[in-house]
C-alpha cells in the first residue's frame, strides 16, 4: 500500500460460484481493469455456520429461498488446493492475491501464502478470539466496519492493541482495556490498521451510505481509513476516494444474472475499469493541497490578468487623478492592484488613452 495512491480491492468474494475457471476469469477482469489487488474469501461452511442459521434478506431474494445459510455456504467454499494456483496467476497477471478467512483454520492455511496484509471481514470486528489470531500475525490489517457502532470499532481497536503487545492470549476483557489505556500500545496501531468505512447491506441504498462515518472514524480514532462499498454503479466509492479513502474495495462479477447472493450488487468488469481509471484520475486531480500557480497557468496568466493604463490622454507632468486611471489586458506594466498608488504621482511623459503606465 502506498500512503500517495488509492488500494484498490477487486472483491470477488464467493462470486466464482465453485467455478475454477470462472476464479481464473475474476482475476483477468480485475488486472485488465488496473486495481491493485484481487480478493477472494476462504472459510470451511461447518465451521462458519450452523445448521440453523438463517439466512440475511438479501441472501433470500437471490439464491434458493428454502435452502439454508450452511447449504449455500457450502455451494461457495473456494477450494484449499485452488489457492496457491490463483495466487501464482494473480502475480503472473500483476495484482496482489487476497482472501479473507472466516474462521482459525482458514486464517492459518492463508498465514502460509505470505499475502502482504489481511482483511477482516464486518461480521468479525466483533469476533474477538478470532480477531486477535488475526492481530497476532502481526500482518497489517484491514478492518471492515459494518453494522458496528462506534464503541464496537473501540472494542475491535483494543483487541487489535492487545494482540500487537502480547504474545498469549488475553485472560479477561480487563487485560484487553488495560493494554488499550496505554498511549504506547496504542502508537503501534499507527500505519499497522485501515479502517473501513463500510454499510453491509447489498445493494446499499444511497440515503443508508453515510460516507462522513470515514470522517468520525479518522477523527476518533486517527487512523487510515478507507471504504468498502456495496452501492450500485461507481460515484460512491469515487466520493469516498475524493473524501479522503486510502482504501476501497468492491465486489464484482463476470455476470449480474449468475446465481449467487453477491452478484447483483455487484460491478461487472467494464464498470469496474471505469472506477478504477475515475479514482486514478482523481488521486491525481487531489494534489499536493498546496495554493499556487500551476505550470500550466503561467502563459494563460500573463494573457488574462490586467495591468494599469491610461484612461484618456495625459499631459507629461501632470498630476495623476483617478479618472486618468483604469486597467485592461497588456500581458505587462503596473498590476492593476498598483493603480490606488499611483493616484497623486506626476506623470514621467504623455500617455495616449489606453497606453500602459510605465512609471
Amino acid at each position: 500500500m502506498n500512503a500517495h495512491s488509492v488500494f484498490i480491492i477487486a472483491e470477488a468474494g464467493v462470486n466464482h460460484n465453485g467455478n475454477k475457471d470462472m476464479a481464473f476469469a475474476l482475476i483477468d477482469a480485475a488486472a485488465h481493469a488496473g486495481v491493485d489487488a484481487v480478493k477472494f474469501q476462504t472459510f470451511n461452511a461447518e465451521r462458519l455456520a450452523s445448521k440453523y442459521a438463517p439466512k440475511a434478506a438479501y441472501q433470500k431474494r437471490d439464491t434458493e429461498a428454502s435452502e439454508s445459510q450452511l447449504t449455500m455456504l457450502k455451494k461457495l467454499e473456494l477450494p484449499r488446493e485452488w489457492h496457491l494456483e490463483l495466487k501464482t496467476y494473480c502475480e503472473r497477471k500483476g495484482v496482489q492475491f487476497l482472501s479473507t478467512a472466516f474462521d482459525s483454520d482458514s486464517l492459518q492455511f492463508l498465514l502460509n501464502l505470505d499475502m502482504p496484509l489481511f482483511k477482516v471481514p464486518s461480521g468479525e470486528l466483533v469476533n474477538s478470539p478470532l480477531l486477535w489470531q488475526f492481530a497476532r500475525t502481526l500482518k497489517p490489517l484491514i478492518l471492515s466496519t459494518g453494522m458496528a457502532t462506534l464503541s464496537e470499532v473501540e472494542l475491535g481497536l483494543a483487541v487489535v492493541c492487545h494482540a500487537l503487545n502480547a504474545k498469549n492470549e488475553p485472560a479477561g476483557m480487563d487485560d484487553v482495556w488495560r493494554t488499550w489505556g496505554n498511549i504506547e500500545c496504542r502508537n503501534k496501531l499507527r500505519d499497522h490498521v485501515t479502517l473501513l468505512h463500510c454499510t453491509s447491506q447489498y445493494p446499499t441504498p444511497s440515503d443508508e451510505v453515510n460516507l462522513r462515518a470515514m470522517d468520525t472514524l479518522f477523527s476518533a480514532f486517527g487512523l487510515s481509513v478507507g471504504y468498502s462499498d456495496h452501492t450500485e454503479g461507481i460515484v460512491v466509492p469515487i466520493a469516498a476516494a475524493a473524501r479522503g479513502a486510502k482504501v476501497i474495495e468492491k465486489h464484482f462479477t463476470l455476470d449480474r444474472s449468475l446465481p449467487g447472493p453477491d452478484h447483483k450488487a455487484s460491478l461487472v468488469p467494464h464498470e469496474l475499469k471505469r472506477m478504477v481509471d475515475g479514482i486514478r484520475v482523481l488521486q491525481v486531480a487531489l494534489g499536493d493541497g498546496y495554493k499556487a500557480p500551476q505550470p500550466s497557468e503561467w502563459d494563460t496568466r500573463q494573457a488574462a490578468r490586467q495591468q494599469v493604463v491610461a484612461a484618456r490622454d495625459i499631459g507629461a507632468g501632470a498630476k495623476l487623478s483617478r479618472a486618468d486611471l483604469t486597467t485592461a489586458r497588456c500581458g505587462r506594466g503596473v498590476p492593476a492592484s498598483g493603480l490606488w498608488d499611483l493616484v497623486g504621482r506626476s506623470a514621467m511623459r504623455s500617455y495616449r488613452a489606453g497606453e500602459i503606465i510605465d512609471l
